[in-house]
């Protein structure tokens, strides 16, 4: 075999997350390579349409020893401007990323113990290797985007993107639109689009609102505060969901509330969710009325938890009456199909989120989905082998943005605490 090149530690991809394990690695003095099949925030800057907002705000965007330093606090940065910042942030730190290097494989060595400096061989496309004693991966778990199966079967007259590759209206042929997915994103785009002056489809499905901000203080605000944050960042998997699979964070808007009232007030068809397609016919659930009914449970429990927590801390904030709400008044049931021929549809876009990509990786380390085996959303099922941004258990709090500091530096603490084991070292494995 060729000779190797080795870093003491491996990490695949320079999103927020890889970013945020290099640096915390960085802190403790450990060397790691980051590899990166792009360029640092790829996916931020160059894979998500063009007036995709940061949905937790900007003062969500931090990483390990660095707090958004921008002038609108009170804002949310476009994706390619977050891109900016994390490239910023790397550059000022000098972190080890090597760009537009593409990992082919994972090898995991045989016969490795507890003591040798190789555990992991990470092969290139460029045909070099890399050793390691530590594996990171950072690819998160929505790198593959998802389309159903139902798709097949529509004419192929209808032009079908998936919502990675949408990235604004006068990029699609003249005619209706029906998005399908009423996530962040689906309804981000429908927003988008009717705005634009586009006639609107959304097939709904199940997703939790929110308000963009309650009682003088944005949303995220009052969820770390009490803290409430893991109140709305679960899922509860009884529609066969693989936990690796969860939808995105509960929807808001940027301008103000978006949901299914607000939607639907300014012109968004409603449908039901698309169940089988027949070429130019879509067959369509009867479910528009209780998804927009759950939504508006899930907005009221939030307002609810938010009024008890000011009450059982005796903070003293403005009131805000009447409570804002998802509103009903525009809200029907729809037909039990959608002709995309008579209501000139001549777009789909599917917004049904992404699924992991974890091919790279050995067999051996994968469940029979393809999906990592995992502790605590972090930890491999081999020695020295780490997830960054993947969920943990049914919480989606460590994919967000800002979960990069923590899962960052737990990450860096696992391997520094292996290093102090290893050399023998008097030096405490508790570190600040």
């Amino acid at each position: 075999m060729a000779s190797a090149e080795y870093a003491e530690t491996v990490v695949i991809g320079a999103g927020q997350q890889g970013c945020g394990v290099a640096a915390a690695l960085q802190e403790l003095d450990r060397e790691a390579l980051v590899l990166e099949r792009g360029e640092i925030g790829q996916a931020w800057a160059h894979e998500r349409w063009d007036s995709m907002v940061v949905g937790s705000g900007n003062r969500s965007v931090r990483f390990p020893g660095w707090d958004y330093d921008g002038d609108d606090p009170g804002g949310a940065m476009p994706g390619p401007e977050l891109a900016r910042h994390l490239r910023r942030y790397a550059e000022e730190r000098n972190l080890p990323v090597r760009e537009h290097t593409t990992v082919r494989r994972v090898e995991c060595r045989p016969g490795a113990t507890a003591r040798d400096d190789v555990r992991f061989r990470t092969h290139l496309a460029t045909g070099g290797t890399v050793e390691s004693r530590n594996l990171v991966a950072a690819v998160g778990g929505y790198a593959a985007p998802r389309t159903p199966g139902l798709a097949s079967g529509i004419a192929p007259s209808v032009r079908q993107l998936h919502s990675r590759y949408y990235r604004n209206p006068a990029a699609l042929p003249d005619g209706a639109v029906l998005v399908v997915g009423a996530g962040i994103s689906g309804q981000q785009i429908a927003d988008e689009l009717v705005d634009a002056g586009r006639e609107v489809y959304l097939s709904v499905g199940r997703h939790r609102a929110w308000p963009r901000r309650y009682r003088g203080r944005d949303l995220h605000e009052w969820l770390f505060t009490f803290p409430l944050y893991e109140d709305f960042v679960t899922h509860d998997a009884d529609d066969g969901t693989h936990p690796s699979l969860l939808p995105g964070l509960p929807v808001c808007g940027v301008r103000g509330d978006l949901n299914l009232g607000t939607l639907a007030a300014k012109g968004v068809v409603l449908v039901g969710s698309v169940s089988a397609a027949e070429r130019e016919t879509l067959h369509l659930k009867d479910n528009v009325v209780p998804i927009a009914e759950a939504s508006a449970r899930s907005y009221r429990y939030v307002i609810d938890k938010i009024d008890t927590g000011i009450r059982q801390r005796g903070f003293v904030v403005p009131e805000q009456k009447p409570a804002p709400a998802v509103s009903m008044a525009h809200i029907s049931p729809y037909a039990d199909s959608l002709d995309l021929t008579r209501h000139h549809i001549t777009t789909i876009i599917w917004c049904t989120g992404f699924g992991p990509d974890y091919r790279i990786l050995p067999a051996a380390v994968l469940d029979d989905h393809g999906a990592p085996l995992q502790q605590q959303g972090t930890l491999g099922a081999l020695p020295g082998l780490y997830y960054a941004g993947l969920p943990d258990g049914n919480s989606l709090a460590s994919v967000a943005i800002s979960a990069c500091v923590e899962n960052g530096r737990f990450i860096a603490r696992q391997i520094h605490i292996d290093h102090i084991t290893r050399s023998g070292s008097p030096e405490p494995v508790i570190t600040p």
